[in-house]
């Protein structure tokens, strides 16, 4: 069984040569990326388009963006990134319709075993990672290996996802808990008390 095989099952894998001259080229573009002048936007344009699997229309990204391969990544239309995301894209990233994703964040699809033993190697594992259309992630969010995030749901700031969040929902904290529902107050209040 290949590395990527053993992967796709979400058993143990270590680096390969391959994999590492892929990471090569990824990080090779995105500092290319990361150093274009702001007003240079087709060139943005260009280099994401050979970086990510698929990249959606009107998708903006905040330099620095910093990730492993890219090409495992999938970003739907209309989506916003502001600055200093980390993709730990070892395996499949999935980014839906209109996200917003704050400053800060890191989407991790990769973990090690906790016991020493099981890594000698550097042995991981990985799952895969989905943002559902519409949800808003905000600074300082870490989201682990193998979550889904529902369509429209709201992760507060400094949030460590470790399990699934479900549609229409906002969830805060350390590990990330569900704190209420969206419902049509939020329509009428934008902020706390302040009404539209």
């Amino acid at each position: 069984m290949t590395m990527e095989e053993r992967k796709a099952k979400g058993l143990l894998w270590t680096d390969t040569e391959e994999s590492a001259k892929a990471q090569t080229k990824a990080r090779g573009l995105c500092y290319d990326f990361n150093h274009l002048r702001p007003e240079d936007t087709k060139a943005k344009e260009a280099l994401l388009s050979e970086l990510f699997g698929h990249i959606g229309q009107d998708v903006w990204i905040e330099p620095p963006l910093t990730l492993a391969f890219g090409k495992t990544v999938s970003i739907g239309d209309g989506v916003y990134i502001n600055s200093n995301l980390t993709l730990v894209d070892d395996y499949k990233i999935t980014i839906g319709n209109s996200v917003l994703i704050a400053p800060n964040v890191t989407i991790c699809t990769t973990g090690h075993p906790v016991h020493y033993k099981l890594r000698p190697h550097g042995e991981m594992y990985s799952f895969e990672v989905t943002i559902k259309d519409n949800v808003w992630v905000g600074s300082n969010v870490v989201i682990n290996p193998g979550v889904t995030i529902g369509e429209n749901s709201v992760i507060g700031a400094g949030s460590i996802v470790t399990r699934d969040i479900p549609a229409n929902c906002i969830a805060v904290g350390n590990p990330c808990k569900v704190l209420r529902e969206i419902t049509d107050r939020d329509l009428e209040y934008y902020y706390r008390d302040l009404k539209l």
